[in-house]
């Protein structure tokens, strides 16, 4: 059975015995299944299976765990309003339009716990991985590597959310889980260089990857991975050695067109150092979620939830850019009377009912913030499953991409002066967006970078991210200059020169998104309250979130 099979199969008893306490519950509980644990790994086969189960933690099997926060993270920047109008917007409106008051959010505390126990996982992995009876050693080394690059994933997803967190570094009794505070930022990122750089002396390349293995993490996404967290630490010399060592070895390529990268025909693509691996099966409801639940909303036979739409400022940035091909493949707006890649739009008109009345594609601005919807994750409608609902989606989640490493590999050479080699990097994916070459230097450069990113990786969770690390010209975080009651994007939204008349009309969410945003307490999200209660109170708050 392939892996694909085995992430979304997996039953094991063990795993779900021990493995579904987040690890706060270890503060007061028994640790459940520990008989079993002591004779599990017995041999290569119930070792990968558990593996499989840390691969398992990425997504986990619904839309709350992990993807709910994923999307979450794009409404808080400039790219995604929460978008459905029709529902309760209480779960997003706290942390999306910066509220101050999301402790108690669920997104978040389902997300804190849900990578906690990602790495209770992998900790019990490599704690017993090594005992297990293995008579291959490079298979044993190889799985307990895939289980470091992968807690190194999940502590990276942790700390640039939260800032310094608790560092569970092993499976570790209840007795000794107590007393645990957090972290310094710098720590975690040490630890996770440290898992990283182990994993990358171990894990194969992807051409020595044997194709049963499809999806299991490769030296090309451990040194991906690893470039990108010294990139968000501003290690300019030692990013620019790491992504270039990757760039040099030549294992990946740009997908020759901007549409084939997000593609449902071309999962793990030449483009993609790793993702997370989706199959179709009703009978065991498995597959992706988000092509639903960022799908537009009361449209007959055709009901997503629309929850994440992309802005019309988004929309406007492809446009001042000139960059027609990738906001085609980015963004579909309401009366559309094509879609990119879409082979059979007079069936998906008609499946809609001909909603619109003219022939056009249908995202009801009563009940769509934008009336848009992102064109990366859209299924075309011959390629569909039967069931076409949540958690049926068999495209992939690309979590780590070439183009994403270029652009690093640019901005950490621009950081060192190097503009020239920068540039390379750079022209590369505005040729592949059939743009031309630029030749700038210095902050112009640095511009010019920084607006490509937001163009190539639109509404694939990278935006927030990028906000909240860069600095602008006059000393403050990019977000600070983009939200607050002087915000660019907070401004251009509520302006009626430059609002978008869609979205000015429709204000069941409101335009002024952004406008509470403090830079003295938004640059991270809150812990959960019941973490800091739950601790006694060792585990500290954020500022700004008391």
């Amino acid at each position: 059975m392939s892996l694909m099979k085995k992430i979304y199969l997996l039953s094991l008893a063990l795993i779900t015995a021990l493995l579904t306490s987040s690890c706060e519950d270890f503060l007061t509980e028994d640790v459940r299944g520990q008989e079993n644990l002591d004779t599990y790994f017995s041999n290569e086969e119930e070792a990968e299976n558990f593996i499989t189960g840390c691969y398992a933690s990425i997504t986990y099997d619904d839309w709350w765990q992990i993807d709910n926060f994923w999307i979450l993270a794009d409404m808080c920047s400039d790219d995604y309003w929460m978008g459905n109008c029709t529902q309760s917007q209480d779960g997003y409106i706290q942390l999306a339009h910066y509220q101050g008051t999301g402790q108690e959010n669920g997104t978040i505390s389902n997300f804190w716990q849900y990578r906690y126990k990602g790495i209770l996982r992998c900790n019990v992995a490599i704690d017993r991985i090594p005992q297990a009876n293995i008579y291959d050693e490079q298979k044993k080394a190889r799985l307990i590597a895939e289980a470091k690059f992968l807690r190194a994933y999940y502590y990276f997803e942790l700390v640039k959310n939260f800032g310094g967190v608790p560092l569970m570094t092993g499976f570790l009794m209840p007795h000794e889980v107590s007393g645990i505070t957090r972290a310094s930022v710098d720590e975690v990122y040490e630890f996770i260089w440290k898992d990283l750089r182990e994993a990358i002396d171990i894990l194969p390349a992807k051409k020595e990857q044997a194709a049963a293995d499809l999806g299991r993490a490769t030296r090309g996404a451990a040194l991906g991975l690893h470039g990108k967290t010294l990139v968000f630490r501003e290690k300019w010399a030692a990013a620019k050695d790491t992504l270039g060592l990757l760039i040099q070895e030549n294992e990946y390529q740009l997908m020759n067109n901007f549409g084939d990268v997000w593609n449902v025909d071309h999962n793990n693509n030449a483009e993609s150092l790793f993702e997370v691996q989706y199959m179709y099966s009703d009978r065991y409801s498995l597959g992706g979620c988000l092509s639903i639940i960022s799908g537009p909303r009361d449209v007959a036979d055709q009901d997503g939830w629309a929850w994440g739409l992309p802005t019309a400022n988004l929309e406007n940035a492809f446009i001042e850019a000139g960059d027609t091909e990738r906001l085609r493949w980015t963004i579909i707006k309401n009366g559309a009377t094509e879609i990119a890649g879409e082979d059979n739009f007079a069936g998906l008109i008609a499946k809609q009912g001909n909603a619109n009345g003219n022939g056009s594609y249908c995202i009801p601005p009563r009940s769509n913030k934008s009336a848009r919807i992102s064109r990366k994750i859209y299924i075309p409608f011959d390629k569909r499953p039967e069931k076409f609902e949540k958690c049926r989606i068999p495209l992939n989640h690309r979590i780590l991409r070439l183009a994403d490493i270029y652009l690093l590999y640019a901005e950490a050479c621009n950081e060192l002066g190097q503009d020239g080699e920068a540039c390379i990097y750079l022209n590369k994916v505005r040729n592949r967006a059939k743009l031309g070459n630029l030749n700038l230097t210095g902050w112009d450069l640095r511009k010019a970078i920084r607006l490509e990113r937001r163009l190539e990786l639109a509404l694939e969770s990278q935006r927030l991210d990028d906000i909240r690390r860069w600095t602008d010209e006059n000393g403050k975080k990019v977000i600070c200059n983009l939200m607050g009651p002087d915000g660019s994007f907070v401004k251009w939204n509520t302006d009626p020169a430059t609002a978008d008349p869609i979205e000015w009309a429709q204000q069941n969410e409101s335009s002024d998104k952004g406008i509470s945003f403090r830079e003295d307490r938004d640059m991270v999200f809150p812990i959960p309250l019941y973490e800091i209660t739950i601790s006694n109170g060792l585990i500290l708050q954020n500022p700004g979130w008391n």
